[in-house]
């Protein structure tokens, strides 16, 4: 095996524990789902290591692991949703706001062939609270049960960063574009000036 691709292998091994994370959350099952949900995490933590350690990134990598998150994310999110453990307006935000921001990508590098991802500070942190509710609301299903108060101002926090980050989102690609279309509009200006 080239050890090249073992980050990528890791990240496709994360994306599969979707599944069983799923049918557990699904079965009530919910030591077993923490214990899936944190070896996911411990995936992501250890392919970025080791693609940054030994330079093994790549191309596909690059996709590979947001794309592992998102359906890490989504999946659980839809399941604790259907299990009643989190309101369905709250995580059709949570995919419109992914939908949103794919669009945004997709919209801008139509236009200007290139895409630069870096994630916004906020994006950071509607991640971490995305994932600090999910845990949450798990933890209280059957594990230990936590303030109704915690689970609620949890929910309305992820709303915000949630819709925050949609609207940054919406405006840095609106804006990159603007300024992409404006030097290309001025570049022929400056070709033609006398020199």
């Amino acid at each position: 095996m080239n050890w090249h691709y073992l980050p990528n292998v890791i990240t496709i091994a994360r994306i599969a524990l979707a599944l069983p994370i799923v049918w557990s959350l699904w079965q009530g099952q919910y030591a077993l789902v923490l214990l899936l949900l944190f070896i996911a995490g411990l995936s992501d933590a250890l392919d970025g290591w080791l693609a940054r350690r030994y330079g093994w990134q790549s191309p596909l990598g690059a996709y590979l692991d947001p794309l592992a998150d998102k359906v890490l994310m989504v999946a659980t999110y839809f399941t604790v949703a259907l299990t009643g453990l989190l309101p369905w307006w709250l995580v059709l935000a949570v995919v419109v706001r992914d939908l949103v921001i794919v669009a945004g990508a997709i919209g801008y590098r139509g236009v200007t062939k290139q895409l630069e991802m870096q994630p916004l500070l906020i994006s950071k942190l509607n991640t971490f609270m995305q994932i600090v509710l999910v845990l949450s609301v798990i933890i209280n299903a059957g594990v230990y049960p936590l303030p109704p108060l915690l689970l609620h101002s949890l929910i309305g926090i992820v709303l915000f960063t949630t819709l925050s980050s949609g609207a940054a989102y919406v405006w840095l690609w609106s804006r990159k574009t603007v300024v992409y279309r404006r030097k290309k509009n001025a570049a022929p200006l400056q070709e033609d000036e006398p020199r």
